[in-house]
Protein backbone atom coordinates (compact mmCIF):
# COMPACT_ATOMS: atom_id res chain seq x y z
CA UNK A 1 0.00 0.00 0.00
CA UNK A 2 1.37 3.55 -0.81
CA UNK A 3 0.93 5.26 2.30
CA UNK A 4 2.93 8.92 0.46
CA UNK A 5 0.42 11.75 1.38
CA UNK A 6 0.86 14.83 -0.47
CA UNK A 7 1.47 18.58 1.20
CA UNK A 8 0.89 21.98 -0.42
CA UNK A 9 2.56 24.49 1.09
CA UNK A 10 1.45 28.41 0.08
CA UNK A 11 4.71 30.17 -1.05
CA UNK A 12 6.86 27.26 -0.62
CA UNK A 13 10.19 28.37 -0.74
CA UNK A 14 13.69 26.57 -0.05
CA UNK A 15 14.61 27.62 3.39
CA UNK A 16 11.04 26.45 5.14
CA UNK A 17 11.45 23.63 2.74
CA UNK A 18 14.36 22.85 4.67
CA UNK A 19 12.28 22.80 7.46
CA UNK A 20 9.37 20.84 6.90
CA UNK A 21 11.57 18.43 6.20
CA UNK A 22 12.80 18.09 9.34
CA UNK A 23 9.53 17.31 10.95
CA UNK A 24 8.53 13.38 12.46
CA UNK A 25 7.18 11.44 9.03
CA UNK A 26 8.30 13.88 6.29
CA UNK A 27 10.18 10.76 4.52
CA UNK A 28 5.92 10.44 3.85
CA UNK A 29 5.05 13.66 2.67
CA UNK A 30 5.71 14.97 -1.04
CA UNK A 31 5.66 18.29 -0.70
CA UNK A 32 4.50 20.84 -3.73
CA UNK A 33 4.44 24.85 -3.48
CA UNK A 34 1.25 26.62 -4.38
CA UNK A 35 1.70 29.99 -5.80
CA UNK A 36 5.00 31.24 -6.27
CA UNK A 37 6.59 32.65 -3.19
CA UNK A 38 7.77 35.44 -5.54
CA UNK A 39 3.84 36.28 -5.94
CA UNK A 40 2.86 36.03 -1.89
CA UNK A 41 5.85 37.39 -0.37
CA UNK A 42 6.57 41.44 -1.15
CA UNK A 43 4.80 41.31 -3.95
CA UNK A 44 3.78 45.40 -5.47
CA UNK A 45 0.33 44.10 -5.49
CA UNK A 46 -1.79 41.16 -4.68
CA UNK A 47 -4.37 39.90 -6.99
CA UNK A 48 -6.02 37.51 -5.18
CA UNK A 49 -8.77 36.15 -7.46
CA UNK A 50 -5.62 35.63 -9.53
CA UNK A 51 -4.32 33.54 -7.02
CA UNK A 52 -7.13 31.70 -6.01
CA UNK A 53 -8.17 30.08 -9.59
CA UNK A 54 -4.00 29.50 -10.36
CA UNK A 55 -4.11 27.40 -6.69
CA UNK A 56 -6.91 25.40 -7.88
CA UNK A 57 -5.50 24.62 -11.11
CA UNK A 58 -2.22 23.03 -9.40
CA UNK A 59 -4.47 21.52 -6.54
CA UNK A 60 -6.80 19.45 -9.31
CA UNK A 61 -3.61 18.48 -11.04
CA UNK A 62 -1.90 16.51 -8.12
CA UNK A 63 -1.59 13.16 -8.62
CA UNK A 64 -3.79 11.13 -5.94
CA UNK A 65 -5.00 14.47 -4.78
CA UNK A 66 -3.84 16.56 -1.98
CA UNK A 67 -4.25 15.63 1.66
CA UNK A 68 -3.12 18.50 3.37
CA UNK A 69 -2.73 22.18 2.40
CA UNK A 70 -0.76 24.65 4.87
CA UNK A 71 1.28 28.19 5.26
CA UNK A 72 3.32 30.02 6.92
CA UNK A 73 3.12 33.22 5.71
CA UNK A 74 1.34 36.73 6.73
CA UNK A 75 -1.25 38.21 4.74
CA UNK A 76 -2.22 37.24 2.38
CA UNK A 77 -1.94 33.72 2.94
CA UNK A 78 -3.54 33.08 6.23
CA UNK A 79 -6.78 34.51 4.02
CA UNK A 80 -6.29 32.00 1.10
CA UNK A 81 -6.22 28.91 3.70
CA UNK A 82 -9.82 28.82 4.32
CA UNK A 83 -11.12 29.45 0.59
CA UNK A 84 -8.35 27.11 -1.30
CA UNK A 85 -8.96 24.33 2.04
CA UNK A 86 -13.17 24.49 1.44
CA UNK A 87 -12.49 23.74 -2.22
CA UNK A 88 -10.13 21.22 -1.57
CA UNK A 89 -13.25 19.59 0.79
CA UNK A 90 -10.37 19.67 4.20
CA UNK A 91 -11.08 20.69 7.82
CA UNK A 92 -10.62 24.48 7.79
CA UNK A 93 -10.92 27.52 9.86
CA UNK A 94 -13.48 29.79 8.82
CA UNK A 95 -12.66 32.39 6.38
CA UNK A 96 -14.68 35.02 9.35
CA UNK A 97 -12.13 34.15 11.90
CA UNK A 98 -9.02 34.46 9.83
CA UNK A 99 -9.97 38.37 8.50
CA UNK A 100 -10.91 38.51 12.29
CA UNK A 101 -7.26 38.07 13.03
CA UNK A 102 -6.02 39.30 10.08
CA UNK A 103 -8.08 42.40 10.65
CA UNK A 104 -5.99 44.66 13.81
CA UNK A 105 -9.26 46.25 14.93
CA UNK A 106 -11.06 42.88 14.51
CA UNK A 107 -8.74 41.61 17.17
CA UNK A 108 -9.25 44.56 19.35
CA UNK A 109 -12.63 43.95 19.86
CA UNK A 110 -12.77 40.25 19.91
CA UNK A 111 -10.43 41.05 23.11
CA UNK A 112 -12.12 43.13 24.56
CA UNK A 113 -14.87 41.19 24.56
CA UNK A 114 -13.67 38.15 26.03
CA UNK A 115 -10.44 39.58 27.72
CA UNK A 116 -11.12 43.30 28.53
CA UNK A 117 -7.95 43.77 30.87
CA UNK A 118 -5.66 42.27 27.85
CA UNK A 119 -6.76 45.32 25.67
CA UNK A 120 -5.06 48.73 26.19
CA UNK A 121 -7.09 52.11 24.82
CA UNK A 122 -8.04 51.70 20.94
CA UNK A 123 -9.94 53.39 18.19
CA UNK A 124 -11.12 52.94 14.65
CA UNK A 125 -9.67 55.78 12.41
CA UNK A 126 -10.02 56.83 9.10
CA UNK A 127 -6.81 57.88 7.67
CA UNK A 128 -8.32 60.32 5.28
CA UNK A 129 -10.25 62.31 7.82
CA UNK A 130 -8.50 65.40 8.31
CA UNK A 131 -10.01 66.53 11.42
CA UNK A 132 -7.84 64.20 12.94
CA UNK A 133 -5.17 66.51 13.33
CA UNK A 134 -7.14 69.00 15.68
CA UNK A 135 -9.69 66.13 17.28
CA UNK A 136 -7.17 62.62 17.67
CA UNK A 137 -8.52 59.36 18.22
CA UNK A 138 -6.62 58.96 21.69
CA UNK A 139 -4.60 61.01 23.93
CA UNK A 140 -0.83 61.63 22.95
CA UNK A 141 1.21 59.35 22.74
CA UNK A 142 -0.31 56.42 21.14
CA UNK A 143 0.46 53.82 17.90
CA UNK A 144 -0.77 54.15 14.51
CA UNK A 145 -1.35 51.43 11.96
CA UNK A 146 -3.33 49.78 9.11
CA UNK A 147 -5.63 47.73 9.98
CA UNK A 148 -4.01 45.12 7.54
CA UNK A 149 -0.45 45.13 7.68
CA UNK A 150 2.44 42.92 8.86
CA UNK A 151 6.22 43.49 10.11
CA UNK A 152 5.35 46.86 11.59
CA UNK A 153 4.61 48.33 8.58
CA UNK A 154 2.99 51.91 7.99
CA UNK A 155 3.04 51.53 11.62
CA UNK A 156 4.13 55.25 13.43
CA UNK A 157 4.13 56.27 17.39
CA UNK A 158 2.75 59.25 17.64
CA UNK A 159 3.29 61.74 20.61
CA UNK A 160 2.05 64.74 18.78
CA UNK A 161 0.16 66.97 15.88
CA UNK A 162 3.22 66.99 13.37
CA UNK A 163 4.01 63.12 14.26
CA UNK A 164 0.14 62.50 13.20
CA UNK A 165 0.40 64.86 10.44
CA UNK A 166 3.32 62.80 9.24
CA UNK A 167 2.00 59.21 9.89
CA UNK A 168 -1.07 60.12 8.09
CA UNK A 169 0.30 61.49 5.12
CA UNK A 170 2.75 57.91 4.86
CA UNK A 171 -0.34 55.89 5.75
CA UNK A 172 -2.56 57.19 2.74
CA UNK A 173 0.55 56.54 0.41
CA UNK A 174 0.82 53.22 1.21
CA UNK A 175 -2.63 51.41 2.67
CA UNK A 176 -4.19 50.51 -0.83
CA UNK A 177 -1.67 47.18 -1.31
CA UNK A 178 -3.38 45.73 1.45
CA UNK A 179 -6.65 47.40 2.01
CA UNK A 180 -7.75 46.23 -1.44
CA UNK A 181 -6.87 42.97 -1.45
CA UNK A 182 -8.24 42.09 2.29
CA UNK A 183 -11.51 43.88 0.90
CA UNK A 184 -11.70 41.33 -2.02
CA UNK A 185 -11.65 38.31 0.94
CA UNK A 186 -14.49 40.71 2.17
CA UNK A 187 -16.40 40.04 -0.54
CA UNK A 188 -16.41 36.27 0.10
CA UNK A 189 -16.84 35.98 3.54
CA UNK A 190 -19.84 36.35 5.86
CA UNK A 191 -19.18 38.76 8.50
CA UNK A 192 -22.91 39.51 9.38
CA UNK A 193 -23.05 43.20 11.23
CA UNK A 194 -18.74 43.07 11.52
CA UNK A 195 -18.77 44.15 7.65
CA UNK A 196 -19.00 47.73 8.49
CA UNK A 197 -16.10 47.17 10.84
CA UNK A 198 -13.83 45.50 8.67
CA UNK A 199 -13.19 47.50 6.21
CA UNK A 200 -9.12 47.39 4.90
CA UNK A 201 -8.74 51.00 4.39
CA UNK A 202 -8.98 51.92 8.04
CA UNK A 203 -6.44 52.28 11.08
CA UNK A 204 -6.57 51.12 14.12
CA UNK A 205 -5.13 54.01 16.98
CA UNK A 206 -3.54 52.01 20.48
CA UNK A 207 -2.68 53.54 23.61
CA UNK A 208 1.26 53.04 24.18
CA UNK A 209 2.05 50.09 26.21
CA UNK A 210 5.03 47.98 27.39
CA UNK A 211 7.35 44.78 28.87
CA UNK A 212 8.62 41.93 27.76
CA UNK A 213 7.16 40.41 24.27
CA UNK A 214 6.80 36.99 24.20
CA UNK A 215 4.17 34.46 22.02
CA UNK A 216 2.11 31.47 22.62
CA UNK A 217 2.08 29.43 20.09
CA UNK A 218 -1.17 26.89 19.58
CA UNK A 219 -3.57 25.09 17.57
CA UNK A 220 -7.69 24.54 17.84
CA UNK A 221 -8.51 21.43 16.41
CA UNK A 222 -12.23 20.23 16.59
CA UNK A 223 -13.14 23.19 18.64
CA UNK A 224 -10.63 22.53 21.37
CA UNK A 225 -7.55 24.64 21.77
CA UNK A 226 -4.31 23.87 23.03
CA UNK A 227 -0.29 25.55 23.51
CA UNK A 228 2.69 23.89 23.27
CA UNK A 229 5.30 26.63 23.49
CA UNK A 230 5.68 30.06 24.20
CA UNK A 231 9.02 32.31 22.46
CA UNK A 232 10.23 35.60 23.94
CA UNK A 233 10.33 38.52 21.81
CA UNK A 234 13.66 40.86 22.03
CA UNK A 235 13.20 44.15 21.11
CA UNK A 236 16.08 47.45 21.04
CA UNK A 237 16.53 48.63 24.26
CA UNK A 238 14.98 52.07 24.05
CA UNK A 239 13.45 51.35 20.58
CA UNK A 240 10.64 49.76 18.78
CA UNK A 241 11.98 47.14 16.69
CA UNK A 242 11.76 43.83 16.93
CA UNK A 243 15.41 42.57 17.15
CA UNK A 244 14.97 38.77 18.04
CA UNK A 245 13.39 35.97 19.30
CA UNK A 246 14.32 32.99 21.83
CA UNK A 247 12.95 30.02 23.14
CA UNK A 248 12.12 28.27 25.57
CA UNK A 249 10.58 31.33 27.17
CA UNK A 250 12.29 32.63 30.26
CA UNK A 251 9.26 34.43 32.21
CA UNK A 252 7.61 32.67 35.17
CA UNK A 253 5.89 29.93 34.95
CA UNK A 254 2.65 31.90 36.91
CA UNK A 255 2.74 34.35 33.54
CA UNK A 256 3.16 31.77 31.30
CA UNK A 257 0.17 30.04 32.58
CA UNK A 258 -2.14 33.23 32.63
CA UNK A 259 -0.82 33.67 29.25
CA UNK A 260 -1.99 30.10 27.84
CA UNK A 261 -5.22 30.33 29.21
CA UNK A 262 -6.27 33.71 27.63
CA UNK A 263 -4.68 32.72 24.38
CA UNK A 264 -7.15 29.43 24.67
CA UNK A 265 -10.22 31.25 25.76
CA UNK A 266 -9.41 34.34 23.00
CA UNK A 267 -8.80 31.24 19.93
CA UNK A 268 -12.14 29.88 20.53
CA UNK A 269 -14.12 32.96 21.25
CA UNK A 270 -12.85 34.38 17.76
CA UNK A 271 -13.60 31.03 16.15
CA UNK A 272 -10.58 29.82 14.97
CA UNK A 273 -11.10 25.67 14.51
CA UNK A 274 -8.91 23.14 12.66
CA UNK A 275 -5.62 25.50 12.31
CA UNK A 276 -2.60 27.10 14.40
CA UNK A 277 -2.31 30.25 15.60
CA UNK A 278 0.46 32.21 17.37
CA UNK A 279 -0.77 34.94 20.03
CA UNK A 280 1.50 37.81 20.90
CA UNK A 281 1.57 39.55 24.43
CA UNK A 282 3.55 42.19 26.12
CA UNK A 283 4.16 41.66 30.09
CA UNK A 284 4.73 44.57 32.22
CA UNK A 285 6.98 42.92 35.19
CA UNK A 286 6.72 46.07 37.44
CA UNK A 287 2.96 46.09 37.88
CA UNK A 288 2.66 42.33 36.73
CA UNK A 289 0.65 43.79 33.97
CA UNK A 290 -0.11 41.47 30.74
CA UNK A 291 -1.55 42.81 27.15
CA UNK A 292 -2.14 41.99 24.05
CA UNK A 293 -0.22 42.60 20.88
CA UNK A 294 -2.31 41.02 17.86
CA UNK A 295 -3.50 36.93 16.69
CA UNK A 296 -2.53 34.90 13.99
CA UNK A 297 -3.91 32.00 12.18
CA UNK A 298 -0.53 30.64 11.75
CA UNK A 299 2.35 29.25 12.92
CA UNK A 300 5.42 31.81 13.07
CA UNK A 301 7.90 31.07 10.77
CA UNK A 302 10.17 32.95 12.72
CA UNK A 303 9.92 29.86 15.41
CA UNK A 304 10.50 27.13 13.11
CA UNK A 305 14.33 26.51 13.69
CA UNK A 306 14.38 27.82 17.06
CA UNK A 307 11.85 24.58 17.98
CA UNK A 308 13.88 22.17 15.84
CA UNK A 309 17.39 23.56 17.43
CA UNK A 310 15.40 22.61 20.75
CA UNK A 311 12.91 19.83 20.50
CA UNK A 312 14.56 18.54 16.66
CA UNK A 313 11.45 18.82 14.13
CA UNK A 314 9.86 22.75 13.62
CA UNK A 315 6.36 23.06 14.32
CA UNK A 316 5.58 22.78 10.95
CA UNK A 317 4.67 19.24 12.04
CA UNK A 318 1.40 20.70 14.25
CA UNK A 319 0.35 22.48 10.78
CA UNK A 320 0.45 19.44 8.91
CA UNK A 321 -0.88 17.68 11.67
CA UNK A 322 -4.29 19.82 12.14
CA UNK A 323 -4.70 20.17 8.43
CA UNK A 324 -4.95 16.38 8.04
CA UNK A 325 -6.85 16.27 11.35
CA UNK A 326 -4.75 14.58 13.47
CA UNK A 327 -3.74 15.14 17.39
CA UNK A 328 -0.02 16.90 17.45
CA UNK A 329 2.76 15.14 19.63
CA UNK A 330 4.15 18.09 20.01
CA UNK A 331 7.04 19.35 20.88
CA UNK A 332 8.55 16.00 22.72
CA UNK A 333 12.49 16.86 22.54
CA UNK A 334 15.45 15.52 20.98
CA UNK A 335 17.23 18.78 19.60
CA UNK A 336 20.99 19.87 19.71
CA UNK A 337 20.31 22.61 22.55
CA UNK A 338 18.88 23.84 25.48
CA UNK A 339 18.29 27.09 23.94
CA UNK A 340 17.62 28.75 20.59
CA UNK A 341 17.26 32.57 18.83
CA UNK A 342 16.63 34.49 16.12
CA UNK A 343 18.50 37.56 15.64
CA UNK A 344 17.18 39.88 13.47
CA UNK A 345 20.41 42.34 12.82
CA UNK A 346 19.17 45.62 11.89
CA UNK A 347 20.66 49.22 11.17
CA UNK A 348 19.14 52.30 12.39
CA UNK A 349 20.38 54.14 9.67
CA UNK A 350 20.04 54.65 5.87
CA UNK A 351 23.29 53.28 3.99
CA UNK A 352 24.17 51.77 0.69
CA UNK A 353 25.45 48.13 1.25
CA UNK A 354 28.97 47.67 -0.01
CA UNK A 355 29.73 44.24 1.29
CA UNK A 356 27.18 41.15 2.11
CA UNK A 357 28.56 38.01 3.12
CA UNK A 358 30.51 35.57 0.86
CA UNK A 359 29.51 31.63 0.90
CA UNK A 360 33.14 31.54 2.09
CA UNK A 361 32.00 34.25 5.27
CA UNK A 362 29.02 31.68 5.80
CA UNK A 363 30.76 28.53 5.88
CA UNK A 364 33.34 29.77 8.43
CA UNK A 365 29.73 30.85 10.58
CA UNK A 366 28.95 27.00 10.18
CA UNK A 367 32.15 26.17 11.37
CA UNK A 368 32.11 28.20 14.49
CA UNK A 369 28.27 27.47 15.12
CA UNK A 370 27.42 23.96 13.10
CA UNK A 371 23.89 24.36 13.18
CA UNK A 372 23.42 27.89 12.55
CA UNK A 373 21.18 28.70 10.23
CA UNK A 374 21.58 32.49 8.02
CA UNK A 375 19.67 34.09 5.09
CA UNK A 376 20.44 37.78 3.93
CA UNK A 377 18.03 40.22 3.02
CA UNK A 378 20.42 42.74 1.04
CA UNK A 379 22.16 42.86 -1.72
CA UNK A 380 25.33 44.54 -2.53
CA UNK A 381 24.88 47.58 -3.98
CA UNK A 382 21.28 47.98 -2.42
CA UNK A 383 20.44 51.35 -0.65
CA UNK A 384 18.64 49.97 2.71
CA UNK A 385 15.54 52.02 2.41
CA UNK A 386 14.72 50.25 -0.54
CA UNK A 387 13.94 47.03 1.50
CA UNK A 388 10.24 46.50 0.96
CA UNK A 389 8.17 46.09 4.12
CA UNK A 390 10.03 47.50 7.10
CA UNK A 391 9.14 48.59 10.09
CA UNK A 392 9.31 52.85 10.28
CA UNK A 393 12.45 52.89 12.42
CA UNK A 394 15.58 50.69 11.20
CA UNK A 395 16.22 48.16 8.90
CA UNK A 396 16.08 44.53 8.74
CA UNK A 397 19.64 42.81 6.99
CA UNK A 398 19.01 39.77 8.09
CA UNK A 399 17.82 36.31 9.75
CA UNK A 400 20.23 34.40 11.65
CA UNK A 401 19.57 31.40 13.94
CA UNK A 402 21.75 30.64 16.72
CA UNK A 403 21.59 27.37 19.39
CA UNK A 404 23.15 27.51 22.96
CA UNK A 405 23.70 25.35 26.37
CA UNK A 406 22.75 28.63 28.15
CA UNK A 407 21.09 31.26 27.29
CA UNK A 408 23.49 33.88 28.61
CA UNK A 409 25.52 32.64 25.72
CA UNK A 410 23.29 33.76 22.98
CA UNK A 411 23.22 37.55 23.02
CA UNK A 412 27.65 37.05 22.62
CA UNK A 413 27.30 34.79 20.03
CA UNK A 414 25.14 36.67 17.77
CA UNK A 415 27.96 39.91 18.26
CA UNK A 416 30.23 36.93 17.50
CA UNK A 417 28.73 35.67 14.59
CA UNK A 418 28.06 39.19 12.98
CA UNK A 419 31.81 39.85 12.67
CA UNK A 420 32.44 37.00 11.11
CA UNK A 421 29.64 37.63 8.71
CA UNK A 422 31.34 40.87 7.29
CA UNK A 423 28.18 43.42 6.50
CA UNK A 424 29.52 47.01 5.30
CA UNK A 425 27.97 49.97 4.56
CA UNK A 426 28.76 53.39 2.65
CA UNK A 427 28.68 54.99 5.91
CA UNK A 428 29.01 54.34 9.17
CA UNK A 429 25.78 53.22 10.11
CA UNK A 430 24.31 52.55 13.77
CA UNK A 431 23.41 48.41 14.33
CA UNK A 432 21.93 46.16 17.32
CA UNK A 433 25.30 43.71 16.81
CA UNK A 434 27.92 46.59 17.48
Amino acid sequence: MNDEQNIAVIGLDDFNLEMLRTVRDAERYNFSGLIDYEQIVNPDKYPIEDFIHSAQNDMDNVPGGLNAIVGHWDFPTTSLLPILRDQAGHNTPSLKAALTCENKYGTRLATSEVAPELTPPFALVDPNDDALLDDPPLDYPFWLKPVVAFSSTLGFRVDNREDLRHALKQIRQGIGKFAAPFDTFMQRALLGDQRALLQGNYCVAEGIISGSGCTVEGYVLNGEAYVYGVIDSLRAEGGSSFVGYTYPSNLPQTVLDHMTEKSKQLATHIGLDNTPFNIEFLWDEEHDDLKLLEVNARISKSHSPLFFLVEGASHHEVAIDVAMNKTPNFPNGGGPYKYAAKFMPRSYDTARVTRVPTEADVERLRERFPHAMFKSHVTEGMQLEDLPNQDSYSYELADLFLGADAYEELASDFREAMKILGFRFSRKVRTNYE
